[in-house]
Formats: C-alpha cells, sequence, structure tokens
C-alpha cells in the first residue's frame, strides 16, 4: 500500500477566486499528490485546500502554495472574521497510511525551516511539531491576529517563530505542524443573532468547561449566526455528540438548526452512526470520506 500523508492548508483569502485557484493550481501540478478539495468562504476571506499523497511531494506541494500566497496576499489590506496571522496561514500534515506522527513532525519541521530560510517568512511550529511549548496551541499564537502579532513580536514576548525572521511584513506568519484527524464541522443557527452562536461556542468548548476535544467560535457567515467547530478527537466527542449539544443549547434560545456543513474531509466514523441528513450536512457526499480516497489510492 502507498505511503499517504494529508495536508489540510489554510490560506487568508476566500474572495478573490483567481488567487485561490493559482494556489490550488500550485499544488495540483505535483506528481504523487491529490487535490481533495478547496473551499472558500467570504466573510471568513478563508480557503482551506485538502491534498494528499507521497510524504515529500506533499511537502513539496505545501512549499509552492505558501511561496505563491506570500506573493499574492497583503496581510495589510486582509479582512476576515477567522482568526489568521498570514497569507499561508496553517500548514498541518496529517498521517493517514503507512507513516507516523513522528514523520510528519520532521516533515513540518523541515518545511518550517525551509520557508524561513527560502521565504523569509516567520514561521511557528505548533501542535506535535511544536519546538516550543508556548506553542503548541494554535489559538495561542493566533490570539490577537496578524494585527497583534505584528506589534508583539518585535518585543520578544510569546509567541515567537521558530524560523525566519523575528518580525511579520505583508505575506504575514506561518503556522506549520503535525496533529491527528480533525474534524472541521460548522453548524449554522436559524437567526442572524451572532450573540447566540458565540453564547453557544463558548458552552461547548473544553477551554471554557464544555465538551472534550472541542474548540468553537461563533461567527456571522452567509447571513446567519455559525457555531464554528474543530473536533480535534472524534472518538472523543463526536459529530453526532456536539451537533445534538448545539441543538439543545440553541433550543434554550428558542432557535433551530439552519443546517451544518464539513471542511476537508472526514473518516466515516466520525458520523458516529448518524446519516448526513440527520446532522443536516448540506454538502456531503463519498467524496468527503477520507476511506472513499484512501481506497482509490490502494
Amino acid at each position: 500500500m502507498k505511503t499517504i500523508v494529508e495536508c489540510v492548508a489554510n490560506f487568508s483569502e476566500g474572495r478573490r477566486e483567481k488567487i485561490v485557484d493559482q494556489i490550488v493550481d500550485s499544488i495540483a501540478g505535483f506528481s504523487g499528490v491529490d487535490v481533495l478539495g478547496a473551499e472558500s468562504d467570504m466573510d471568513h476571506n478563508r480557503s482551506v485546500v485538502t491534498f494528499a499523497g507521497a510524504p515529500h511531494a506533499v511537502a513539496n506541494a505545501a512549499f509552492a502554495s505558501v511561496q505563491v500566497a506570500a506573493t499574492m496576499i497583503d496581510m495589510n489590506q486582509h479582512r476576515g472574521q477567522h482568526p489568521r496571522i498570514g497569507a499561508a496561514d496553517v500548514i498541518p500534515f496529517v498521517p493517514l497510511r503507512n507513516v507516523t506522527m513522528a514523520e510528519c513532525v520532521e516533515l513540518a519541521r523541515s518545511l518550517g525551516a525551509r520557508v524561513g530560510e527560502a521565504l523569509q517568512l516567520p514561521v511557528f511550529l505548533y501542535a506535535e511539531a511544536a519546538l516550543q511549548e508556548e506553542n503548541r496551541e494554535l489559538s495561542a499564537i493566533r490570539r490577537g491576529g496578524y494585527e497583534s502579532l505584528r506589534e508583539s513580536i518585535k518585543t520578544g514576548v510569546a509567541p515567537q517563530p521558530d524560523f525566519g525572521p523575528g518580525f511579520l511584513h505583508s505575506p504575514g506568519g506561518s503556522v506549520i505542524g503535525a496533529r491527528d484527524i480533525l474534524i472541521a464541522f460548522n453548524v449554522y443557527l436559524a437567526t442572524t443573532d451572532v450573540s447566540i452562536a458565540k453564547a453557544i461556542a463558548r458552552a461547548i468548548r473544553q477551554s471554557s468547561g464544555g465538551m472534550p476535544s472541542v474548540k468553537a467560535l461563533g461567527f456571522f457567515v452567509k447571513g446567519r449566526a455559525q457555531v464554528s467547530l474543530n473536533l480535534t478527537d472524534y472518538r472523543v466527542t463526536s459529530m453526532s455528540a456536539a451537533f445534538e449539544r448545539i441543538r439543545q443549547l440553541a433550543a434554550e434560545y428558542g432557535v433551530g438548526i439552519d443546517g451544518s456543513e464539513i471542511i476537508g474531509l472526514i473518516p466515516g466514523a466520525a458520523l458516529d452512526g448518524r446519516s448526513a441528513a440527520e446532522l443536516q450536512i448540506m454538502n456531503y457526499g463519498p467524496d468527503r470520506i477520507l476511506e472513499t480516497f484512501l481506497d482509490e489510492a490502494q
């Protein structure tokens, strides 16, 4: 069986289609790499490109995408709801088949050194690839966003980059790391009141005493209030459990659920035996299931 690494790269551009296309094309041009999906959101002004393949091919494709993004995106002009620090904002490597987390850590650190040296971008290593404990959590690096980090990085306080210059210029910085499978799952509420989404997010995220392995924020997206979830371990808190808790909390505000969506791909087991219809997933299809790709990549 093939050795397969996944990369779920986040870029700070979701409104200019031509730039997103150039980023995707830079990835798709590498032999041994499959682009599994590319999704853009205008409110977040952000795109997520999911690709997978042989480890070094994926790393080379990731470098090419960072180079294009850094050339095309000026963070001084960027506006969007989602926390971000750079044009090529987050580049995580995920072991899928015949590859260890340790190998993904080495891949991330090697790419980080290359981006820092060749592109002169500040690189922060996070998650399993972190070299500084202060940088392990993505939220700690992105707290305050590009504008705050642009000022604080000069003072020597955390977070500080592992590679590249100790200052931010127009492309910002990149957060590169290695992690396990993460489920990005957004639930839309049948209301425009974003304060309800923020209250629900606060109630369910682990850091506020909510559900384990859940990160959550509330946003106003596509004309509705959205609870944006990252399930860092779907075996601990499943999509189904998170969805039902959001439904319960929303009902307390007299609000219903207006649909949900997946960003990227998920393991089939993440549905926890529930159907996509039950979870009101609007963009579900076989191509959203990781096993579909892995079966074809035998």
